[in-house]
C-alpha cells in the first residue's frame, strides 16, 4: 500500500467537528487505530458541557496540545501536517512531508477558510481560527480606528467586545445581527452599543497555549474558533465603546492615502477626528461614504475548504460548494464521509431543521459521522441523531444569553406565520414563531428558562390556538403549564 502507515479510521481537521468525530470513535471502537491529521499546531476539544434541553448543550471549547488527545485516547495518533493530497480509490491521505495513510474509514472534517472582501490586501484581515485571533490583537494594540465587515456571530461579537478605539461597523442588512436574530432584537442590543464595557472577573476556562510560528507555514487554516474565542485576548485599552453602524452597504473600494487624494475623493471624518488626519487604509462603502481606518476585518463568513480533496476525485458538491453528504455522512466517494462546515447535507431535511455552519453543529455532525462509519464497518444499522430533528443554538451577545431554536426567522414558511412578543428592555426578549396555532420557532434573550418548553412545544406541534397572546402573558408561568 505504497509504504502508508496503516490505521482503520482517519480524520482530517483538529477542529470541533474532527476532535469530535476522533473521540467518539475511540469510545466507540477503543482498541481501532485513528490518525488525526491537523494544519494547526492546536487542536479544539469541547469542555464543560452542560446539557439544557433534547437537543442543546452550553460547552467550552478548549485549545489543546495534540498530545493531550493523544494520552487520553491511546489509540489514536495526531499528525501536525497539511493534506496535500486524498487518493480516495486507494483510501491513502498524502501529507507535505511525504508521509502516507491509509485507512478502512475517513472523515473530512477540514471546515471552512475565510470569505474575505480582499485575500491578498495587506490591512484586510479574517478572523477564523487562533493564529489570526492573535494576529488581530497584536494589530489591535497599535489602532486607533478599525472597520468591521460583517453580521454574524464573531462580527456582533468583535463589536462588543472591542473598547478603547473607534469602530465602523459596514454590515449588508437593515439591522444589525440579521444572521441570528430579528429587527427587533436588534433594537433590544442596540442601547449595550453605547454603554461602557463591564468588565467580568470570572475565571477563563480556556487554557492558551502558545504556538511554534512553524506550525502555520503552510498557511492553512486552523480549527474554527468556538464559541468564547475572545477570551483571554486583550481587546481593549480602556472600557468605552466607540460604534458607528452604516447599515445595507458592502466594501466598494479600497483605498491608500496617495489613491483617495488621487481619485479626487473626500474621506468622512468622525467627531474630534483633525481634518489632516492621514491613515493606513481607506474604504468606500457602498453608499459613497469613505471612512479612514488602520485597518479592516472581514468577518464575512467561510466557504467550505475542499480544494485539497478535488484533484483526481469524483466528487460531488452541494450548491453552496460543500461536500456533499447523505444521511448517514457519506460523500460521493466510497468510505469518505464528512462533517462540519466542510459539508452540506442532501437530504430532506426535518420540519425544524436547516445547516448554519456553527459550533453546536460541527459537534453533532462531528459525533454523528463516528456513529456511521463505525456502524458501517460492523454492519449494524444506525438511525439519524435527535439533534437532525430540530435546529437549536445557543451563544451570548452583548452579554446576553441567546438561545435559538427552530424556524427563528420564519425559514421555509414563505411568509405565512404569526410573531409572539414579549419585551421588556434590559432584561429579555422573547420572540415566537407561530403557523397555524403551532410554534415553529423562537428567538429566546436573557434569562427566560423557557427554551425546554419551547423545544417540546416546537418539535410536538401542539395546538396553541386557544392561547392567543396569553401564551407569553409574564403573569401566567408558561413553563409549569406545559410541562
Amino acid at each position: 500500500m505504497e509504504d502508508a502507515e496503516v490505521f482503520t479510521y482517519a480524520v482530517i481537521g483538529g477542529g470541533i467537528a474532527g476532535v469530535t468525530c476522533a473521540e467518539h470513535l475511540y469510545i466507540l471502537d477503543p482498541e481501532a487505530r485513528t490518525v488525526v491529521i491537523t494544519a494547526s499546531g492546536l487542536i479544539k476539544a469541547v469542555t464543560n458541557v452542560l446539557p439544557i434541553t433534547k437537543t442543546l448543550d452550553m460547552f467550552d471549547v478548549e485549545e489543546r496540545l495534540p498530545e493531550q488527545l493523544e494520552n487520553e485516547c491511546p489509540n489514536i495518533t495526531v499528525v501536525k501536517e497539511p493534506v496535500t493530497r486524498l487518493n480516495a480509490g486507494d483510501q491513502i491521505i498524502y501529507t507535505t512531508s511525504g508521509r502516507k495513510f491509509s485507512y478502512k474509514k475517513l472523515c473530512i472534517c477540514s471546515g471552512g477558510t475565510p470569505k474575505l472582501i480582499s485575500n491578498n490586501h495587506p490591512s484586510v484581515l479574517g478572523i477564523r481560527d487562533t493564529e489570526s485571533a492573535q494576529q488581530f490583537q497584536e494589530r489591535l494594540g497599535k489602532a486607533q480606528r478599525i472597520l468591521i465587515v460583517g453580521n454574524g456571530g464573531i462580527a456582533t461579537e468583535m463589536v462588543y467586545e472591542v473598547t478603547g478605539v473607534d469602530i465602523i461597523w459596514a454590515v449588508k442588512d437593515k439591522h444589525t445581527s440579521a444572521t441570528f436574530i430579528d429587527p427587533g432584537a436588534a433594537e433590544f442590543f442596540k442601547p449595550e452599543l453605547g454603554k461602557d464595557k463591564i468588565e467580568s472577573n470570572q475565571p477563563l476556562k480556556r487554557r492558551k497555549y502558545t504556538v511554534d510560528g512553524s506550525q502555520t507555514q503552510y498557511g492553512h487554516i486552523g480549527g474554527a474558533l468556538g464559541p468564547d474565542w475572545h477570551s483571554g485576548l486583550r481587546l481593549s485599552s480602556d472600557l468605552k465603546r466607540k460604534v458607528t453602524i452604516e447599515y445595507q452597504v458592502e466594501v466598494k473600494n479600497i483605498f491608500s492615502h496617495e489613491e483617495l487624494i488621487n481619485s479626487g475623493k473626500s474621506c468622512c471624518k468622525l467627531k474630534e477626528e483633525p481634518l489632516d488626519s492621514i491613515w493606513p487604509v481607506y474604504v468606500e462603502l457602498s453608499n459613497n461614504k469613505i471612512y479612514g481606518c488602520d485597518f479592516i476585518v472581514s468577518a464575512t463568513g467561510v466557504v467550505p475548504n475542499i480544494s485539497v480533496f478535488q484533484d483526481g476525485n469524483n466528487l460531488r458538491l452541494g450548491s453552496d460548494g460543500g461536500l456533499r453528504i447523505n444521511e448517514s455522512m457519506e460523500t460521493s466517494l466510497s468510505n469518505v464521509y464528512a462533517a462540519g462546515d466542510v459539508c452540506s447535507p442532501s437530504w430532506e431535511p426535518a420540519q425544524h431543521w436547516f445547516q448554519m455552519r456553527l459550533w453546536t453543529q460541527a459537534r453533532h455532525m462531528g459525533s454523528y459521522a463516528a456513529k456511521c462509519m463505525y456502524s458501517s464497518l460492523a454492519n449494524e444499522e444506525i438511525y439519524m441523531d435527535f439533534a437532525f430533528e430540530l435546529f437549536s443554538h445557543a451563544t451570548k451577545f452583548f452579554g446576553y444569553k441567546v438561545i435559538i431554536l427552530g424556524l427563528f426567522n420564519g425559514q421555509k414558511l414563505e411568509g405565512k406565520y404569526e410573531i409572539l412578543l414579549r419585551f421588556t428592555p434590559g432584561l429579555e426578549y422573547i420572540k415566537c414563531v407561530m403557523a397555524d396555532g403551532k410554534m415553529q420557532g423562537a428567538i429566546l434573550i436573557g434569562e427566560t428558562d423557557l427554551e425546554e418548553t419551547f423545544e417540546n412545544l416546537i418539535l410536538n406541534q401542539m395546538d396553541l390556538s386557544q392561547y392567543g397572546e396569553d401564551l407569553l402573558n409574564p403573569d401566567i408561568d408558561i413553563e409549569d403549564y406545559f410541562d
